[in-house]
């Protein structure tokens, strides 16, 4: 069998279809349909009925039937994984996690043939389904994990087994069951534990405050795990700290004279040092630079970009082919993705997801972005913050009145502190206003947007602020 989902709708000859229980759906009800898509079998909990199995018999298909199918596939990826022999990397982060993982599947690309996580598809059905992508012959599995609690990200890696590792940030996102950040950072340095010493690889953002904790928890202080390090933004003494060889990374990656253009892209020097391979790593410390410019809009994607970038220096890519790889890398759909739209008007469509971080990110690099009319954003309500949300969403209120935008549109419950965050910060109330319902927004929206104008969107997921983009691009 060549690929594998649960999804009968995306089902192609030779696919494994996986039939899921679940509250709304039963995948049992379409392995019939899978079927004549072309699966080559069917992973199921109970029989699929007569007829299923009549045209199973016809296609020459097989149906296997299993106490849990979600459990199967865990199971089909730990074996599977014994049979890979590229390298496997893992990566996790509060932040950016997806841009980055793509950013290193791009650069990867340029090393060798590469297989990596499906948008966002992080969790414990969407990372075995990774792992059961790639063939033996795969030089790099990119695999990016998600999490809720601690002990998640073990478990993934109980099967993935990592070879590399690379946590992007520490933020704020499930601060609701974790309770705190050091704890949050506690649960991505499950990552870094699960390394094999001696032949495993740690990439550490050198400007994590948690940092330190992050080398704890990940037991990278007692192990032999080779350490390789980047640093998006650098203060003077860290890039001085960057230069000389007072690190324990063997390899670092770092930007410098980092700027934006007027449609909010980044440019940056690209730099780099490497003393693994000399005798005596005291002498001369060799820096690397090269010219970088990213296609991604905004200053945290450099953060990203070194990143993604460290990992291609470890695999002996040279900077110029990094940089041109980087440069090429794209945003997903709903991540700060640039559309024009027909009435002359800009949408930045980021209502995919978002967090305090990125939505105090996703609001820079808009207010940093060159537009010709007025800038406009449209702001819904940030999950899984429990007793931090009131705090989190009066504060990028506070942010959003610092900023230049001309006009604030809330929408949901806890957006609601959003407006009372920008208007104790003193932004006019008559630039501020609260819509109930997606049609609202696109009917004040309707009366408002005129030629040259930009609209941010922006939420977490499920407030489904995707549909003002739909409405705005019809």
């Amino acid at each position: 069998m060549t690929g594998v989902t649960w999804d009968s709708r995306e089902v192609q000859p030779g696919w494994l279809y996986v039939a899921l229980p679940g509250e709304r759906v039963d995948g049992h009800d379409f392995v019939e349909a899978a079927l004549r898509a072309g699966a080559a079998g069917a992973l199921v909990m109970q029989s699929p009925g007569a007829a299923a199995c009549l045209l199973a018999r016809e296609m020459g298909a097989a149906v296997i039937e299993v106490a849990n199918t979600a459990s199967a596939i865990t199971d089909l990826a730990r074996e599977w994984r014994g049979h890979l022999r590229g390298r496997v990397i893992g990566l996790s982060g509060s932040v950016g996690k997806t841009t980055t993982k793509n950013l290193v599947r791009d650069v990867c690309a340029a090393y060798g043939s590469v297989v990596a996580t499906r948008g966002n598809q992080n969790n414990e059905l969407g990372v075995p389904r990774t792992l059961l992508a790639a063939d033996p012959e795969t030089a790099v599995v990119v695999v990016e994990m998600g999490m809720r609690g601690l002990g998640q990200i073990a478990e993934l890696c109980d099967f993935v087994r990592p070879d590399w590792g690379l946590v992007t940030n520490v933020g704020e996102s499930h601060i609701e069951l974790l309770g705190s950040r050091e704890n949050i950072a506690r649960a991505k340095a499950e990552l870094y534990a699960a390394l094999p010493a001696g032949v495993g690889r740690a990439f550490l953002n050198l400007g994590s405050p948690y940092l330190g904790t992050l080398m704890e928890a990940g037991r990278l202080d007692e192990r032999p795990v080779p350490l390789g390090g980047f640093d998006g933004r650098p203060d003077e003494a860290a890039r001085a700290l960057l230069e000389r060889d007072e690190t324990l990374c063997e390899s670092v990656v770092w930007a410098e004279d980092v700027s934006l253009d007027a449609e909010g892209r980044a440019r940056f020097t690209l730099c780099a040092r490497d003393h693994a391979d000399r005798e005596d790593v005291s002498l001369f410390p060799v820096v690397e630079r090269c010219l970088c410019a990213l296609s991604l809009t905004g200053a945290h994607n450099v953060d990203n970009a070194v990143a993604a970038a460290s990992v291609g220096y470890a695999l002996g890519l040279d900077l110029e082919t990094i940089a041109c790889a980087l440069a090429a890398s794209v945003p997903e759909p709903g991540r700060q993705e640039v559309i024009a739209a027909r009435g002359g008007f800009t949408i930045v469509n980021d209502a995919y997801n978002a967090s305090p971080d990125s939505m105090r990110a996703s609001l820079s690099t808009f207010a940093a972005t060159d537009v010709a009319g007025r800038r406009i954003a449209v702001l819904g309500d940030m999950g899984e913050l429990g007793d931090f949300a009131e705090a989190s969403h009066r504060g990028v209120g506070a942010h959003v009145a610092a900023l230049p935008v001309d006009r604030l549109i809330c929408v949901g419950e806890l957006a609601a502190l959003i407006v009372e965050g920008a208007r104790a910060a003193g932004m006019d109330a008559a630039r501020i206003s609260r819509a109930t319902t997606v049609a609202d927004v696109l009917e004040e929206l309707d009366t408002l947007l005129e030629p040259g104008d930009a609209v941010l969107v922006k939420a977490s997921h499920f407030m489904g602020l995707n549909r003002v983009v739909e409405g705005l691009v019809r």
